[in-house]
């Protein structure tokens, strides 16, 4: 045989693969891998903007050393209909551990999206997990799916707060009907001789886990433990030197887990750490972003204070787990 019919039967081999029902599974799963596609996802999200921020704001740290240690896998490349953003297999082996078995998900295409969610080769449906979108319009395809894969879901919504600083860089349209707070976007000042703004130490994770509303238990420690760690905080350290306010960033490049001793509450300390963390994440280009629930009026007013960008129902999450 010449290695012209030796090439000419590889290729056929080849076609009949590809072709075949087994290989058009694995078509629909590409992880990006190398820096250029990244880039270039990282690019593509941006012009999605608000509704790919979650998983933009992911990518974003994927590009910047990847600390969470995650992958991003999209249905075909480089016209993408879905994105999904999640940790590595290895790294999700405590099946109820929903804070590291986690996925962010940006779709153009719903109907693609849940067949493309329904893969058993991407999602270990099996396992607690949450799904982090800035698209409400994904609750139909989850619910969906909850139906075909047997799991029941929660699913809370927040609005979603862009700092007025990011959104004038990466989605300047959403200033156009925005009315500015009175106090120009900075907090009021504080007894500077009492509080001293710092980061935030590992040994007083458990004071972030006690207050914040997702936390309490032992998985949700050593998530925040692993956050203080790995990203940039800010807490303001009381007369006895200890944190009495502080502020956190998630993997998602999201500001989350703010919180306040009792006793040190309603003095405007919370307005001032979030305000100078805000400042500094913009310093080093991390996009600035956070939400709160619909009753919290009173991180409402200190969002509007701060000039951040309110987008409602745009926070989502889905807390999955087998029946």
């Amino acid at each position: 045989m010449t290695w012209i019919h030796y090439a000419a039967n590889i290729l056929w081999c080849c076609m009949t693969w590809i072709c075949s029902p087994v290989a058009k599974v694995f078509s629909m799963m590409l992880p990006l891998q190398g820096a250029q596609m990244l880039q270039m996802l990282e690019k593509s999200l941006r012009k999605s903007l608000p509704a790919s921020l979650k998983v933009y704001g992911t990518v974003f740290h994927i590009n910047h050393g990847n600390p969470f240690n995650l992958k991003a896998v999209v249905d075909k490349w480089p016209d993408f209909n879905t994105v999904v953003v999640c940790p590595q297999e290895q790294d999700m082996t405590d099946d109820l551990d929903h804070y590291t078995n986690t996925y962010q998900i940006y779709s153009k295409d719903l109907q693609n999206c849940q067949e493309f969610l329904g893969s058993p080769e991407l999602i270990n449906w099996k396992q607690h997990l949450q799904i982090q979108s800035s698209q409400p319009s994904l609750n139909e395809t989850i619910q969906n799916l909850a139906a075909i894969k047997s799991f029941k879901v929660k699913h809370t919504q927040c609005i979603l707060y862009m700092a007025s600083e990011t959104a004038k860089e990466l989605a300047p349209f959403l200033l156009e009907s925005k009315t500015s707070s009175p106090s120009g976007g900075k907090p009021k000042a504080i007894n500077q001789e009492m509080f001293k703004l710092s980061s935030m130490d590992v040994n007083y994770a458990h004071l972030v886990n006690k207050f914040w509303y997702f936390g309490g238990n032992e998985r949700s420690q050593r998530f925040i433990e692993r956050c203080i760690q790995t990203f940039p905080t800010s807490c303001l350290l009381g007369p006895e030197g200890t944190p009495v306010c502080w502020n956190l960033m998630d993997h998602t490049g999201e500001m989350r887990m703010a919180g306040t001793l009792p006793e040190y509450r309603f003095q405007g300390l919370v307005t001032y750490v979030i305000y100078h963390h805000a400042q500094n994440l913009a310093k080093l280009g991390f996009p600035v972003y956070s939400h709160v629930d619909y009753s919290n009026e009173a991180m409402q007013k200190m969002s509007y204070q701060l000039q951040h960008v309110p987008i409602p129902r745009s926070w989502n999450q889905w807390n999955c787990v087998p029946l």
